[in-house]
């Protein structure tokens, strides 16, 4: 069987532009041609999922990567991977066992994305950059050394950012109205705020490197190629609607709810776990975010290019 980079979280945010991006890397790779993409799905129906299946040298599978194996890797010759885990309070616990899994497999390395740099700490408030942390270090640690591998810290996803700013265009554009806008941008912070397509194309590039040792234990920090303030985003909205925007809220976690209450729902997790996502936002609040903050080697493989006002554009059509 080709050795594989299996990718988990395909169909995903960061994920769909790793897998859409590999296969023309590999094709011009010296050393990794011969490799094939394995690309995880919840489902073969999905229409991401039908979509990969005409890509060369991609092979769709269904398969819950939570239970994924030492021996499954085996079966599927990976060599790497790359994970999106879930933030979900068992993140570590998923996580960990999948990277244990790996190492006694013999995959050589891993690329995984993580969170917003500055809360990836174990005094965060937040719970799940808690998680993060804990990953990095266990895989820092002298056990893991046969295991290489990077950690992707994207600082804030453009469409999280902007969702609030689009559902107001579209509002107006459909009823005249307007309503408030809510946003969770304070009004004057700088935010290199991240489309996650340009985070997966980065993470393809690192997949690809004949010297995965160059990246190894090390953690980038990515950002968009410009930065924007509430009040940027109160301006794109205007300029789409053609009209002053009438009330705004800034530094809004109401969007934040009703995923803590889905997942409250759902798993019956501990609501002071689950509800301290709102102190995730705040290093942005403060101007910690910042498209200064990316790494150099971000850079030198694949710069990020998505605009928010080209992300903003897209979200409209949808």
């Amino acid at each position: 069987m080709a050795p594989t980079i299996l990718i988990v979280g395909a169909t995903g945010n960061t994920g769909r532009s790793v897998v859409e991006t590999l296969p023309k890397l590999l094709e011009s790779s010296n050393t990794l041609s011969d490799h094939r993409v394995i690309a995880l799905t919840r489902s073969l129906d999905a229409p991401v999922a039908c979509e990969f299946t005409k890509l060369p040298g991609v092979e769709v599978i269904e398969q819950n990567w939570v239970e994924i194996t030492t021996d499954w890797l085996r079966e599927h010759n990976v060599t790497r991977a790359f994970i999106a885990p879930h933030n979900n309070p068992n993140q570590f616990a998923e996580e960990s066992t999948f990277h244990q899994a790996a190492l006694e497999a013999g995959v050589k390395y891993v690329v995984r994305i993580s969170t917003t740099a500055v809360n990836v700490r174990p005094d965060c408030a937040a719970y799940y950059p808690r998680s993060h942390w804990a990953i990095e270090a266990l895989l820092d640690s002298p056990q893991f050394g046969a295991l290489q591998w990077t950690s992707l810290q994207p600082n804030i996803f453009s469409q999280l950012w902007l969702s609030s700013a689009a559902g107001l265009i579209k509002q107006f554009r459909n009823t005249g109205e307007q309503g408030t806008l809510k946003l969770l941008a304070a009004e004057d912070a700088p935010t290199g705020i991240i489309d996650p397509a340009d985070v997966g194309i980065f993470a393809a590039h690192l997949l690809v490197q004949d010297d995965t040792a160059a990246h190894n234990k090390a953690r980038y920090v990515l950002n968009g190629p410009e930065d924007l303030t509430g009040l940027q985003i109160v301006a794109l909205v205007e300029k789409h609607i053609g009209t002053r925007v009438e009330n705004v809220i800034f530094k809004d976690l109401s969007i934040i709810d009703p995923y803590v209450e889905f997942r409250l729902a759902e798993t019956k997790e501990s609501r002071n776990v689950v509800s301290s996502i709102r102190h995730a936002v705040k290093p942005a609040w403060e101007g910690q975010c910042s498209a200064s903050t990316t790494s150099k080697e971000v850079f030198t493989l694949a710069a990020p290019k998505r605009t928010p006002a080209e992300v903003l554009e897209d979200m409209l059509k949808e």
